[in-house]
C-alpha cells in the first residue's frame, strides 16, 4: 500500500544488481511512494546484473558510473540534473565489495592492494559521491542521503573480514559529511545498519546462513527483511525525518541491543 511519502521527490539509487538487492527493493518502493528515480551502477555490474529489467519497472533511466572514477560521477550528476531539470531529493548508497573476501584471504593475511580497492569502492566512494554532489549543487535543500552499513563496524564478526573496518570508515564519513552538508544546505546523511540479509553480496560471506539463523534467534523481533529495509529507507527519504542526521540507525529487530536470548541459551544447552 502506498502512502505517497515521496510524492514529487526525485532521487538516485546506487547499487541495484538483482531482485535480491536491497537497492533494487528500495528503488521499487521509492517509485511506489511517488518518487522518480535514476538508477546507477558500475558498467560491469550493469552488464552482469538485471538493472535494465528494474529500469523498465520503474520507468527510470540507467546512467552507468564507476564510483572510483570522478569523471564518471561528474557525468552522473550532470546527466541526472539534466534529466530531472534540477537537483535530487534523496540518494541511496548501497555499494560494498571485499576483494580479499572474494579471494578467500583471512583478516590476518590480507592482500593490501585488494584492501585498497575494497576501501575505494565501499567507503571512499561515499565521500566521492557527496563531494561531487556538493560540487554540482545536486541535492536540494532538506535532501536526504542514506548508506547501508552493518553492525560489524562496531562489534567483531570474524568472517566479515576487512569490510568491518571499511563500514566503520563509511559511518565516519556519514558524521563528517553530515555536518558539512547540514550546515551548507540542510542535507541530512545517515547510515542504516541492516540485519544480515540474504542478498547476492551477503551470500559471499563464509558461514552466512548460520549467522542469519543466529541473528534470528538473537533478535526479539526477528531479522528485518530487505523489503522492510526498503520501507525504512523510504521513511528516511521522506519529510517526516527532516531532523535526523549524522546517525547510524540500527534496523535489525533489536539484535544490536540484545546480549542473549532464551532461544540462543536453549540452542547452546543442546
Amino acid at each position: 500500500m502506498s502512502h505517497n511519502l515521496l510524492k514529487g521527490k526525485k532521487g538516485i539509487i546506487f547499487g541495484a544488481l538483482d531482485e535480491k538487492s536491497i537497492a533494487w527493493k528500495t528503488a521499487l518502493r521509492c517509485v511506489a511512494e511517488g518518487a522518480e528515480i535514476v538508477l546507477t551502477n558500475a558498467p560491469v555490474a550493469i552488464r552482469m546484473g538485471e538493472i535494465n529489467k528494474l529500469a523498465e519497472q520503474c520507468k527510470a533511466p540507467v546512467i552507468g558510473a564507476d564510483v572510483t572514477n570522478m569523471d564518471d560521477l561528474d557525468n552522473l550528476f550532470l546527466k541526472t540534473k539534466e534529466h530531472f531539470g534540477g537537483g535530487v531529493d534523496f540518494i541511496l548508497h548501497s555499494i560494498g565489495m571485499s576483494v580479499n573476501m572474494r579471494k578467500g584471504n583471512d583478516y590476518t593475511n590480507l592482500n593490501y592492494d585488494y584492501m585498497h580497492k575494497s576501501v575505494d569502492i565501499s567507503a571512499m566512494s561515499f565521500h566521492r559521491v557527496l563531494q561531487t554532489a556538493i560540487k554540482h549543487d545536486a541535492i536540494n535543500e532538506w535532501g536526504s542521503v542514506v548508506a547501508l552499513t552493518f553492525i560489524a563496524a562496531h562489534l567483531a564478526f570474524p568472517n566479515y573480514n576487512e569490510m568491518a573496518d571499511i563500514k566503520a570508515m563509511l559511518e565516519s564519513i556519514t558524521r563528517s559529511f553530515g555536518y558539512q552538508y547540514g550546515m551548507k544546505k540542510h542535507v541530512r546523511i545517515n547510515t542504516v545498519s541492516q540485519s544480515p540479509t540474504v542478498t547476492t553480496a551477503g551470500q559471499g560471506i563464509a558461514g552466512f546462513d548460520g549467522f542469519v539463523s543466529f541473528s534470528e534467534k538473537m533478535s526479539p523481533l526477528g531479522n528485518a527483511s530487505a523489503d522492510q529495509c526498503a520501507e525504512f529507507t523510504v521513511s528516511l527519504f521522506s519529510d517526516y525525518t527532516r531532523m535526523v542526521t549524522m546517525q547510524n540507525l540500527f534496523h535489525d529487530g533489536g539484535f544490536s541491543s540484545t546480549g542473549v536470548t532464551e532461544a540462543v541459551i536453549a540452542q547452546m544447552s543442546k
